[in-house]
């Protein structure tokens, strides 16, 4: 699924319009498209909704999902910003509801705010229809102040006494909550949708329903934090006209394309073999959920290349890998176990370096000798964690690379490998990846909510999970060794990355369900890796 910025989502409106699909169809689904996720998730039957309409297109598809919300026998209410008579010959206006007996206030005619005030207090669905991607920040005037006064009335909204204290024998259901469903069309007013810039005034919604394509700034944050369910509805726009976009949503269905096949006449060299280099005395648990990572995601023999005090302990935990203890200094790998790897990596499909490595000078005079120093391997490289700390020291390191390689940062190593600072990296973590994938020449896996594939060609992908309980350490060690393991099974660089970091995050969808949030651990994602790749490859 494209993922398109303001100005490209304008353009294609404009083209499907000359190519016969007029802006009234293409705002007719739209707020259909509103209404009807607003019925399939709530009987509106006799409901108060409120929906605040702006001057815009974006009012007009709030006054259409209206329309369909009346018809389906809820109570509804149009609280006009402006006046809307002198709208293009397109645009609905208030006076198509008349027929239906939708209620229209002017918000000219409502100069202290008390009826928006206690039409926020009375009605169960708010549908915030005001601006959508027109807006420029910050919020100002009499707009501003009309959202300030949605937003107090919300707080002031009388609230269902909880049942009194009593001796307890079982802990009851909590009150029902009186807060009403906030519905954003396109995206909260407040909104940046190219930058995710979120202006304080802003509604967060519960659910937003954007048209034909999601918007660049539905990913960044803070405003990716706001949207509540994301629904993107078909307007009719022929997809023909995004053909040019390259920045894409990954879906299940494109994942599930770049799975490798598992044919039942297969042997355990069908699926790869993948050499896993990590650990330290003091990052034992990374090696071990790297090395199991490989073995869920598929590949058919994991080895695990680690300093020989360590080996016990991964050992008894992970016996389906085999082992290649290395040499070690102060239990961190020793700078001439490079030479005794450089016989091994022609055996293998794949190689993972750099988790739980650690930082001490053998083991950085041991990657830089593998890596930088030694005649190149064609042997497929995964670069993770300490891998990249340490590449980050030496100069043009990207050039003496295997190509392309595929690098999985978080944003501090992505700003240490680039020299600049974490925010510059986050602030523009598409254009970020993009960027240097191209100038680097490997595959760039920017780790995160909505954690970037970005290849040297230019193909971009954003995974769609921003998943809480995946902000916990070692969730990366497992993002990396699913990747090595689909780079081992014969995937392409980008496919592997792409389809690692989509399979990571539904395994960390899937045990979040399972545990929640708080306490989940990385151990809980390994745990669901077979379980995303049983549902993805079903469909």
């Amino acid at each position: 699924m494209k993922i398109v910025t303001v100005e490209q989502m304008r353009e294609i409106e404009a083209a499907s319009d000359r190519a016969g699909h007029s802006y009234a169809a293409m705002m007719e689904q739209a707020g259909r498209a509103v209404a009807d996720a607003i019925i399939a998730r709530h009987d509106v039957r006799d409901e108060s909704i409120l929906i605040l309409v702006g001057p815009g297109n974006n009012g007009g598809d709030g006054l259409v999902a209206a329309r369909h919300l009346t018809q389906a026998g809820a109570r509804v209410t149009c609280y006009l910003y402006q006046s809307r008579d002198s709208a293009r010959d397109d645009m609905p206006t208030p006076d198509s509801l008349h027929e239906d007996d939708a209620q229209i206030v002017l918000a000219d005619d409502d100069e202290d705010w008390r009826q928006l005030r206690q039409l926020t207090r009375q009605s169960a669905v708010i549908v915030d229809a005001l601006l959508g991607t027109g807006v420029r920040l910050p919020l100002q005037g009499r707009l501003a102040d009309m959202l300030d006064q949605v937003r107090q009335a919300l707080k002031t909204r009388p609230t269902p006494q909880a049942p009194p204290l009593t001796w307890l024998t079982s802990i009851p259901n909590p009150p029902p909550s009186n807060a009403p469903v906030i519905v954003a069309v396109d995206g909260p007013s407040g909104l940046d949708h190219d930058s995710g810039a979120l202006d304080p005034r802003a509604l967060r919604a519960d659910l937003t329903v954007t048209f034909a394509y999601p918007k660049r700034g539905h990913f960044e944050f803070p405003g990716a934090g706001a949207l509540g369910d994301l629904l993107v509805a078909d307007i009719g726009t022929p997809k023909r006209l995004a053909d040019d976009v390259t920045l894409e949503l990954v879906t299940a269905d494109m994942a599930r394309q770049w799975l490798p096949s598992r044919p039942p006449d297969a042997h355990k060299g069908t699926f790869g073999k993948a050499l896993v280099i990590a650990g330290s005395t003091n990052y034992t648990g990374a090696a071990y959920l790297a090395g199991s990572a490989a073995t869920r995601a598929g590949a058919g023999l994991v080895t695990l290349a680690i300093p020989e005090p360590i080996h016990t302990a991964i050992a008894s935990r992970l016996a389906e890998a085999t082992y290649l203890p290395l040499p070690q200094v102060l239990g961190h790998i020793a700078s001439h176990a490079a030479s005794m790897l450089q016989d091994h990596l022609a055996e293998y499909d794949a190689l993972l370096l750099g988790p739980g490595l650690g930082q001490h000078t053998s083991t950085a005079t041991f990657v830089q000798r593998l890596l930088l120093h030694t005649p190149q391997s064609d042997t497929p490289l995964v670069i993770d964690a300490d891998g990249l700390n340490i590449l980050a020291r030496a100069k043009a390191w990207f050039e003496k690379l295997p190509s392309p390689a595929i690098l999985t940062p978080h944003p501090g190593e992505m700003a240490r490998l680039m020299g600049t600072d974490i925010q510059e990296v986050q602030d523009h973590r598409v254009e970020v990846a993009q960027a240097q994938a191209r100038q680097w020449g490997h595959v760039i896996v920017l780790k995160g909510a909505y954690t970037v594939v970005a290849a040297p060609d230019g193909r971009t992908v954003i995974a769609p999970f921003a998943t809480p309980g995946l902000a916990t350490a070692g969730t990366g060690d497992v993002l990396a060794g699913a990747i090595v393991a689909l780079r081992a099974q014969g995937l392409d660089a980008f496919p592997a990355a792409a389809a690692g970091a989509y399979l990571h995050g539904l395994a960390g969808e899937l045990a979040q369900r399972k545990v929640g949030t708080a306490g989940m651990v990385a151990g809980d994602v390994l745990e669901h890796l077979p379980e995303a790749w049983r549902r993805l490859a079903r469909g």
